[in-house]
């Protein structure tokens, strides 16, 4: 794999620990344990999701995103479209947007770099890369995110955490002094989100999370910010904030850039000091390869086998030794 003309390997996870600060083996790791409005969300306690990135416009905050190593920064392609990188500021370790953050720093942005097939009409694509102008410190209130890996598997129901300081309503703003905000929601198959949205809308490109009930959403402002789950102990982001029908509404999930799509992409740009990318992996079966609506083409065997490798344990010692004495015994009939 090529990384801007010079040859580089993606750096995977060790979920051992270690004193090396790289963002690979330190990514998705919250020092600050103790917790304490995104749509129907809670305060988050300062320190709790050290990688959330708050993105200005003209020095007022416009997006989320997520830190993946000192100097990169994740979002998501339609909140930097059209605008000057100059227009664009970063704040990391910030808890609140309208007050003091004694843990927060400040950084201008170098570059923006744009996924080269980002589609602004169909959201297809919605991803970018902001890198800082210079690097920041790793402390318990700044730390990088872990990547889902490209073989990732992420089964309907996978709970999952969004954060940001966005509307926490339709037309509601959050009230100052704007803490940040966090919720739990419940990945939605794509073949479902398919069914919700429209057959053709939700792309493997997306993914969608929510309740089917409402009441519970990323909104505008949270638009970038990342969407995490737990596993090993470590946050691993499987999707950024992309769009949506309203906030919250009823069988109208969010839906998200499916962060595991684009491994190599990220890979190839972000050269020195590697972002961790981690596998993460669902057990059992997937109730969303049985969801259907009319459109809706079946799976297909590849996707299918797909996820029963991810999800497959061996066969019991049990079960072979039964076919094989079924087989003897039909060998010895043949042979009578």
């Amino acid at each position: 794999m090529r990384c801007m003309s010079v040859e580089v390997a993606v750096e995977k996870l060790s979920l051992s620990s270690s004193d090396d600060f790289s963002s690979a083996l330190n990514c998705g790791r919250t020092p600050v344990t103790t917790r304490s409005r995104i749509v129907g969300g809670q305060n988050a306690s300062a320190g709790h999701w050290p990688w959330q990135a708050s993105l200005l416009l003209l020095s007022r905050h416009i997006c989320g995103g997520s830190l993946i190593n000192k100097q990169w920064v994740l979002s998501a392609a339609h909140c930097v479209h059209g605008y000057p990188t100059s227009y664009f500021s970063v704040f990391l370790g910030r808890q609140i947007q309208g007050g003091i953050n004694p843990n927060e720093v400040f950084r201008y942005v170098r570059f923006i770099i744009k996924h080269p097939s980002y589609n602004n009409l169909t959201n297809e694509n919605d991803i970018a890369l902001l890198k800082l102008r210079s690097p920041v410190p790793f402390t318990d209130y700044i730390r990088p995110v872990c990547l889902a890996a490209h073989n990732s598997v992420f089964n309907s129901g996978t709970d999952s955490w969004i954060t940001g300081w966005g509307n926490i309503g339709e037309g509601v703003p959050l009230l100052s002094p704007n803490v940040l905000q966090e919720v739990d929601v419940s990945v939605i198959g794509n073949r479902q989100c398919n069914c919700l949205y429209g057959v053709g809308n939700i792309t493997d490109n997306m993914i969608c999370a929510g309740l089917l009930e409402g009441g519970k959403d990323s909104c505008q402002g949270d638009i970038g910010g990342p969407m995490v789950s737990m596993q090993s102990s470590v946050w691993v982001q499987s999707g950024i904030v992309s769009f949506g029908t309203g906030c919250a509404r009823p069988e109208l999930p969010g839906v998200y850039t499916r962060v595991s799509h684009y491994e190599e992409w990220i890979s190839s740009l972000v050269c020195s000091d590697p972002p961790g990318f981690v596998q993460f992996t669902s057990t059992g079966a997937d109730p969303d390869y049985s969801y259907s609506c009319p459109g809706l083409p079946p799976p297909t065997s590849s996707s299918i086998e797909f996820k029963m490798i991810s999800s497959a344990t061996a066969p019991p010692q049990n079960t072979l030794l039964s076919y094989l004495m079924l087989l003897l015994a039909v060998l010895a009939l043949f042979y009578m």
